[in-house]
C-alpha cells in the first residue's frame, strides 16, 4: 500500500465538482467535511476502469465519517448521527 495522503482522524472536505462522465462521488457529499476513520487501502481508479483503463496509478480509498447535521442541515435526529462512506483520494482535500 502506499502511503495514504491523509490518516485516520484528519478532517477532508469533499472535492465540490462536477465532471462529466462516469464518477464515484455521491453528488450529496461534495463540499461538505468529514472525518477519516479508515485507510481502506490501494485500488484501480474506478473512473478510468469504468471506461476500460487499466494502465493507471492505484488510488488510496478512504472510510470517511460526516456528521448528518453537515450534510443536511435540517436533520431533526440526534446530533450524534453520522454516515459513513468510501470515497477515493482523487475527491478529497484537507479541510480546516
Amino acid at each position: 500500500m502506499t502511503a495514504a495522503r491523509f490518516p485516520v482522524g484528519a478532517p477532508v472536505r469533499v472535492r465540490r465538482a462536477w465532471p462529466p462522465g462516469h464518477v464515484r462521488a455521491p453528488w450529496y457529499l461534495r463540499g461538505h467535511r468529514g472525518e477519516v476513520c479508515a485507510v481502506v487501502g490501494d485500488f484501480g481508479n474506478p473512473e478510468e476502469l469504468a471506461y476500460g483503463r487499466r494502465e493507471g496509478a492505484k488510488l488510496t480509498l478512504y472510510r470517511v465519517r460526516f456528521h448528518q447535521t453537515e450534510i443536511w442541515p435540517e436533520y431533526s435526529g440526534p446530533t450524534a448521527d453520522t454516515l459513513e462512506t468510501e470515497i477515493y483520494e482523487n475527491w478529497l482535500e484537507p479541510a480546516a
